[in-house]
């Protein structure tokens, strides 16, 4: 899906069809490859933490992760994600966005520059920005479990809570590690049943 800056900061702005097209990624995830140029480091990362009785804590493996996404070859582009975080740590969201903005344009196949942007949109509730961002992570990064975490908390905040369930299901099959989670899908699940009665 193509990222289309709408200029909205309204999280009630989402086309159906939008949903649509990321829900229906984020349930094909399962069966798609990440990009080439990902870092072969992560398959054994993966293969450890989707373990039962992991060789290490998890929360390291999951870090180990996180620290692959956001590294990359290039200093200036490692450089400017060090800044965009630091900025969006800060709260200094519009220091943040132009550095984003940049990061996507000059390096496209990097997952985690889009998967940022994504965060800070929805931080600023731009809810069809961070979904259009939140595909081309997926698209190139099918197992980031924290992506699809994102749409599942924009899809509680828009009341799809159905795709937020399922979303919060794929991620856990990814990380099943993942804090909060769980619990999570408890109570959308209490609030479907309390719906129903």
């Amino acid at each position: 899906m193509p990222s289309r800056r709408t200029g909205r900061r309204s999280g009630g702005s989402v086309p159906p069809v939008v949903f649509d097209e990321v829900f229906a990624l984020v349930l094909s995830l399962p069966g798609r490859k990440p990009a080439s140029g990902q870092a072969r480091r992560l398959e054994t990362l993966f293969r450890e933490l989707a373990s039962e009785d992991p060789p290490r804590d998890p929360e390291e493996i999951s870090d180990l992760i996180w620290a692959h996404w956001i590294a990359h070859r290039d200093r200036d582009a490692s450089g400017a994600m060090a800044a965009a975080i630091e900025a969006m740590g800060l709260g200094e969201f519009d220091l943040a966005r132009p550095i984003l903005d940049r990061l996507v344009e000059s390096e496209p196949r990097w997952s985690e520059a889009w998967n940022k942007r994504a965060t800070l949109s929805f931080i600023e509730k731009r809810d069809a920005d961070a979904l259009a961002d939140i595909a081309r992570t997926l698209m190139l990064e099918p197992r980031h479990f924290g992506a699809v975490s994102g749409f599942g908390q924009i899809c509680v905040r828009q009341g799809r809570l159905t795709e937020a369930r399922a979303a919060f299901q794929v991620a856990l099959a990814i990380n099943p590690w993942l804090d909060g989670v769980s619990e999570a899908i408890d109570q959308l699940e209490r609030v479907t049943r309390s719906r129903l009665h």
